[in-house]
């Protein structure tokens, strides 16, 4: 299915997966350009979201899983890092305002930051940190090796930077830059209320890291409580955007339908710069120290970057519901079937494959198709089942382990069909590389003779010599050379060895490469002692431990289906193990207790840094608290060691294995932080308190006046929010100590942003409705629902559609005709835009002399009047299309009110000229349409684009440097 172009500018790219594998059944929407901003006089003028949407959708809530923004724009891989935290938050706000003009939602915003995690996650987060710490100083110690090596070998790199270097353990909750974060974030989100249209109407929650719960979490118990209230409307249309997989299972289990999830669309293999030359091409192990080219006649391109602005995909889960229910439906079922249920069933069957919180069954590996393994194993048993596997949250172990049995069936075979898929992969990539070496030539000239490409000589590597004739000289005579230089020795350009290319293959050259040692061998009988006495350094006939691990997954199941369903069971609980059992040691599980601890409480955000930080990021903890994570007398130095191991674990990369990292003991490290409590500031003691949510509104907003008079009564009570002034969203407020005001400035915490002098937005402590511990939220369709239209095409189609085509169905809106082109339309498209430089005539590729062009070909188009650019101005009357007025001359209006007229080619024109933007999203004269701040001279300063002409703050100590 090709490029469709919507309304406002916008085109998008609908693609079906039709597929009989469960894995790949849902639609996704790829907006290749959302609407571009207008430019007058230079100045880019914010696309206006109160329009309607181009997407033909209209969105109710828009949610914000907010880490997934902060990390690509505090350290993006794909672009220039920000200099400083100003600039990361300007990156945040100009990204938040990107999504909202592509979803555009009517009521609510909710924007949920990482607070404080279940323990079950703070251990993998814990993995990751000290991951990240580790290959963090390995790469600068092999960076620094190379450095030393080029420089002796007379190569060039350009100075060292000193700067402060960003670590990205500060996005953790109770960290001065996760605290100045929300400050910004209160601070855009009355701007935008103040000031942006789309803005007008709407109710903006925030929910910073001071919130306990993950940030997708918060979100859905957010959207759980909503729904348990009378006043829901069960048709709103949700938005989620995040990259995390899980979130489609989320989306899944609210059982909305209309839920669709919005994610930047990854891009594999981007090119990165060289960590020393800052050169593209070449990583830091392979870098040369060649000089780097110029690029552009100035070197004017030196610090451009060969990378493209990210474009978003929605995927939408009422098309995967239609997938699930397609693929779940099952003939003469003892019970009735529900495909509610079934769904929940399947959620449920995902977190055997893997997921943040317990390790995958070692039979079950996602890429080998184990969710389809599944669900055939699942249509097969549900028979004697006699019912679901789960209902709202909550398991059945009886019928749970009797699909974990069938799967303990066939885990021999499985083990074997991976062991033979590895070998037949290991004699294809030998194969592949013998015939390579085969067809590569045995010598290879180096330097300035080294062939390249044609048209790749301005690529990086490419070579100018200072002396041709000296280097011709010494090619020649090479077989004359001295023994101690090899004959098949290249050199460059100032006669020195060549240290890559001209260098002869080796006999004795090993065709295969090493692999890890995997003393387990699941392929060969007697797989389960192995695995129990390399895993858990116990025999496998110790049937009480082997109880005691699979009790501990079973827990952890009911743990995730009710977390994902119910909210957080405990915040204490976690699997206390590396390594998952097998699904044939799954037997007796149904009398295994899956009840869990009530009443228990979070982490406090400086103790959860204390549990997940490696000792090289304690610079984020008061000074005393970090000595407890160097000190060799500290009576938990044993919760941070400087090295650990990795287990590879049956995989190739380390990023795969399993960080074997001690537990964290809770009773002893609260023990050991009751002597530093003392010590903490009270600026310390307030990034330590747990905080909650915060909702903001305009002055248009119906509950604008309502919580103004709060304010003036000085009510100490929570209030109940009135649904009926704002979409039936139901709560408790109560005031705010720091809330924002109306007519009272608001401050800008970025200095190139000014105050909010003229301030009519209100802010508000909120809190969700609270149930009773034990009360169980309904998984299943609220009444009132409406499906949305089916997509996918019927089954019994070819009978009963009486020979007519299926039309598959593109975007949100069924009825939207697709915008086409006649053949004519291409061939004066092909003038403007050339294919090629063959052929010859006028239709041709090759584009026409410049005689034909005289004046503006694209002039603007006026309110109610269609002009045709001269295209085709040196055609022959005689050969002129005749007929009908093709397509681009008849007059298509937007739907939007007040749109202007837009001929097809303009739109595709005006979304091709938008990638060479540098920033499409830079508004009027600063970073996401904020006025600059006027200096004390009374002019403005502007924000320029290679950098802040200020200086720099102080370093703030909580980085290290260089």
């Amino acid at each position: 299915m090709g490029p469709e172009t919507v309304s406002g500018g916008e085109s998008a790219k609908f693609d079906q997966l039709d597929c009989s594998c469960c894995c790949c059944f849902w639609i996704l929407q790829r907006l290749l350009r959302e609407p571009p901003p207008k430019e007058c006089n230079g100045v880019k003028i914010p696309v206006d979201a109160s329009k309607p949407n181009p997407n033909d959708v209209e969105f109710d809530n828009l949610y914000l899983d907010m880490n997934g923004i902060i990390h690509p724009c505090t350290h993006p891989e794909d672009k220039p890092a920000p200099k400083n935290e100003d600039e990361m938050m300007v990156a945040i706000f100009e990204y938040i305002d990107r999504l909202f003009n592509i979803v555009r939602p009517r009521r609510l915003l909710y924007m949920a930051i990482d607070g404080v995690a279940p323990r079950a996650k703070m251990n993998q987060q814990r993995s990751r940190r000290f991951r990240a710490s580790k290959e963090g100083m390995e790469a600068e110690i092999e960076k620094q090796r190379v450095r030393e090596e080029i420089l002796a070998k007379g190569g060039y790199l350009p100075p060292e930077e000193i700067k402060e270097r960003f670590d990205s353990n500060c996005i953790t909750p109770g960290t001065e830059f996760m605290d100045n974060l929300a400050k910004c974030l209160r601070y855009y989100i009355a701007d935008r209320l103040n000031n942006d249209p789309g803005w007008k109407n709407l109710t903006v929650i925030l929910s910073d890291a001071s919130a306990p719960g993950e940030g997708e979490h918060k979100i859905m118990d957010y959207i759980r409580r909503q729904r348990a209230q009378p006043n829901h409307d069960p048709n709103t249309h949700h938005c989620l955007c995040g990259a995390d997989a899980d979130l489609i299972m989320l989306g899944l289990a609210t059982h909305e339908p209309n839920f669709t999830i919005i994610r930047e669309e990854f891009k594999p293999n981007k090119p990165k710069p060289c960590g020393l030359c800052n050169q593209f091409g070449h990583d830091v192990k392979d870098c040369e120290g060649l000089p780097r080219e110029k690029k552009g006649k100035h070197d004017e391109l030196a610090d451009s970057l060969p990378c493209a602005e990210g474009e978003f995909i929605f995927i939408r889960l009422s098309v995967l519901r239609e997938y699930l229910e397609r693929e779940l439906t099952m003939a003469s079922l003892p019970f009735t079937f529900d495909v509610e249920r079934s769904i929940d069933d399947w959620v449920f069957m995902c977190f055997f494959v893997g997921n943040d919180f317990l390790p995958h069954l070692p039979s079950l590996e996602i890429r080998e198709g184990a969710i389809d393994r599944l669900v055939n194993i699942y249509k097969n048993v549900v028979h004697k089942t006699g019912g679901y596997l789960t209902e709202s949250g909550y398991v059945n172990l009886q019928r749970v382990q009797m699909i974990m049995l069938a799967v303990g069936e066939v885990e021999d075979s499985i083990f074997k069909k991976r062991k033979d898929d590895e070998d037949s992969f290991r004699r294809r990539q030998k194969e592949k590389r013998k015939r390579m070496k085969r067809d590569q030539p045995s010598f290879s000239p180096g330097g300035i003779l080294t062939p390249h490409a044609l048209g790749s000589r301005s690529s990086p590597g490419s070579q100018v010599a200072s002396n041709p004739r000296q280097a011709a000289y010494e090619m020649r005579m090479q077989n004359n050379l001295s023994p101690s230089v090899s004959p098949n020795t290249s050199f460059t350009s100032d006669g020195s060895p060549s240290p890559r290319g001209g260098i002869k293959r080796k006999a004795d050259d090993s065709d295969s490469e090493p692999e890890p040692e995997d003393n387990v061998r699941l392929w060969e009988a007697g797989w389960k002692q192995r695995y129990y006495k390399n895993k858990f350094d116990v025999d496998a006939a110790d049937e009480k431990f082997r109880r005691k691990v699979v009790q501990s997954y079973v827990e952890g199941l009911c743990w995730v289906l009710r977390y994902y369903y119910q909210g957080c069971a405990s915040w204490k609980w976690y699997y206390p193990f590396h390594y998952a059992p097998f699904a044939s040691d799954f037997e007796g599980i149904a009398d295994m207790p899956s009840d869990f601890e009530k009443g228990t409480k979070p982490f406090k955000p400086l103790e959860q840094l204390m549990g997940v930080f490696p000792a090289a990021s304690g610079n984020f903890l008061p000074p005393s608290w970090r000595k407890l994570m160097s000190d060799p007398d500290s009576s938990i130095i044993d919760f941070y060691p400087e090295d650990f191991a990795i287990d590879l674990n049956g995989k190739r990369y380390a990023w795969q294995g399993v960080a074997l990292l001690p537990f964290v003991d809770e009773r002893r490290l609260r023990a050991a932080l009751e002597e530093v409590y003392p010590d903490l500031t009270p600026e310390e003691t307030r990034r330590n308190s747990l905080g909650g949510d915060v909702l903001f509104v305009g002055k248009h907003h119906p509950l604008h006046d309502f919580i103004l008079e709060l304010y003036k009564t000085g009510s100490t009570e929570s209030v109940d929010v009135p649904p009926e002034l704002c979409h039936g969203i139901q709560g408790k407020f109560s005031l705010d100590e720091e809330a924002v005001l109306p007519n009272q400035v608001v401050c800008s915490p970025i200095p190139v942003l000014k105050d909010l002098t003229h301030n009519a937005v209100i802010s508000i402590n909120f809190k969700d409705p609270q149930f009773a511990e034990d009360y169980i939220f309904k998984a299943v369709m609220l009444p009132g629902a409406r499906k949305p239209a089916p997509v996918l095409k019927p089954s019994d189609w070819e009978k009963s559609s009486n020979g007519r085509q299926w039309k598959p169905q593109l975007g949100f809106n069924r009825d939207r005709r697709p915008v086409h082109l006649d053949p004519a339309a291409f061939r004066a498209l092909g003038h403007v835009m050339p294919r090629g430089s063959s052929g010859t005539g006028v239709y041709s590729n090759a584009a026409p002399p410049p005689a034909a062009f005289q004046g503006n070909m694209y002039r603007p188009l006026l309110r109610g009047q269609a002009q045709i650019p001269k295209l085709m101005s040196n055609v022959r009357p005689q050969d002129s299309w005749r007929g009908p007025p093709p397509l681009f001359q008849q007059q298509r209006f937007d739907r939007g009110v007040g749109a202007e007229p837009l001929l097809p080619w303009n739109r595709m024109l005006q979304t091709q000229n938008a990638a060479f933007q540098p920033n499409q999203y830079q508004m009027l004269a600063g970073p996401g349409g904020y006025p600059p701040r006027r200096d004390d001279r009374g002019g403005r300063q502007g924000y320029p684009r290679e950098g802040r002409k200020y200086p720099l703050p102080p370093p703030s100590g909580r980085y290290s440097w260089n």
